[in-house]
C-alpha cells in the first residue's frame, strides 16, 4: 500500500507517566486510539492479535473494537484518539501493534508531544504532524522491509540485532554472542556493519544513549541510577560516552530538556 498523509481529526491526547495498571483490563472506544509507548511494556489483544509492546511500538486500535490489556511493568506512553479514514477499518495493516526502527527520530517525536500541551490551533496541528509522522515511519520501515533490497538482508544478523534490542540494557559479551553464530569477533563485526552500516557497539550504545535521555528528560535519577538502567558501569562513564556522543554534559543536557 502507497503511504499518503492521513486527513485525521485528533480528538485526544493524553501523556501518562510511570501508569502501574490500567483501569480497565478491557475496553472499546468511539474512535481510532493509539497506545505510543515510551517505558514499561504490556500485554494487549485486538482482533485476535496478541502480543506484547513496548518502546518503539504502536498499538492501535480501530473504533467500536474490543481492546484487551495488562501492564507488564510500569507504564509511561501516549494515549491518542483520532477519527480516522473510512478505509482505514479494512485494511488489517493499520491494525494491532506496529514498530518503528528509528529510535533517536521516534524519541524526538516523543519528547515534542510531552512538550505541545496547549489545545490551540497551532499546537493541533503540530501534534497532527507528528501523529502521521509516526504512521509514516511505520509504514517506511514496512516499504523498506519489503523491498528487494532488503532480501540481501544476512537474516543471521537480522537475528543478532534483535539479540541486542533485547538485552542491550544488560550485561552483554560481544565475543560470546560472536561465538554463538560461529564468527570470530572481527567477522561479526564486519557482517553487522554491512547489514546495517553501523558496528554492533555502536548499535548498542545508540539504543542505550537514547534511554538515558529519556531519563535526563523525565526523571530525577542520579546519574548513577541512570548509568545502571542503560547498561553503563557507573555515573562516570556514561558522563563521558554521552558527553563525547552527544555533544554536551548529561548535567547540561538535562537542564535544556526538562518538559
Amino acid at each position: 500500500m502507497v503511504y499518503r498523509d492521513l486527513a485525521l481529526k485528533l480528538l485526544s491526547h493524553v501523556f501518562w507517566h510511570h501508569k502501574k495498571e490500567f483501569m480497565f483490563e478491557r475496553d472499546d472506544y468511539p474512535c481510532w486510539t493509539i497506545f505510543a509507548v515510551e517505558e514499561g511494556s504490556f500485554f494487549y489483544e485486538i482482533r485476535g492479535e496478541q502480543g506484547e509492546a513496548r518502546f518503539g511500538d504502536l498499538v492501535l486500535c480501530p473504533p467500536r473494537t474490543v481492546f484487551r490489556r495488562k501492564t507488564l511493568e510500569p507504564l509511561t506512553f501516549h494515549f491518542l484518539q483520532f477519527i480516522g479514514e473510512p478505509h482505514m477499518e479494512h485494511e488489517a495493516s493499520w491494525v494491532g501493534k506496529l514498530s518503528v526502527q528509528d529510535m533517536p527520530r521516534l524519541t524526538s517525536s516523543y519528547r515534542y508531544l510531552r512538550t505541545l500541551q496547549g489545545w490551540d490551533e497551532e499546537s493541533t496541528a503540530h501534534k497532527l504532524y507528528l501523529v502521521n509522522d509516526l504512521m509514516r515511519m511505520v509504514h517506511m520501515d514496512r516499504f523498506i522491509e519489503e523491498s528487494p533490497q532488503s532480501m540481501i538482508v544476512d537474516g543471521q544478523m537480522d537475528e543478532a540485532r534483535s539479540f541486542l534490542t533485547d538485552h542491550a540494557f544488560g550485561n552483554l559479551s560481544m565475543l560470546e554472542l560472536a561465538t554463538s553464530l560461529e564468527l570470530t569477533p572481527v567477522q561479526f563485526t564486519r557482517k553487522f556493519r554491512k547489514a546495517f552500516g553501523q558496528t554492533p557497539s555502536e548499535f548498542i550504545n545508540d539504543l542505550r544513549l537514547t534511554r538515558a535521555k529519556h531519563l535526563l528528560e523525565n526523571t530525577t535519577f542520579t546519574l548513577d541510577m541512570i548509568a545502571a538502567q542503560c547498561g553503563y558501569e557507573n555515573g562516570f562513564y556514561l558522563s563521558r560516552v554521552f558527553t563525547q556522543k552527544i555533544g554536551k554534559a548529561p548535567s547540561l543536557y538535562r537542564s535544556m530538556h526538562r518538559v
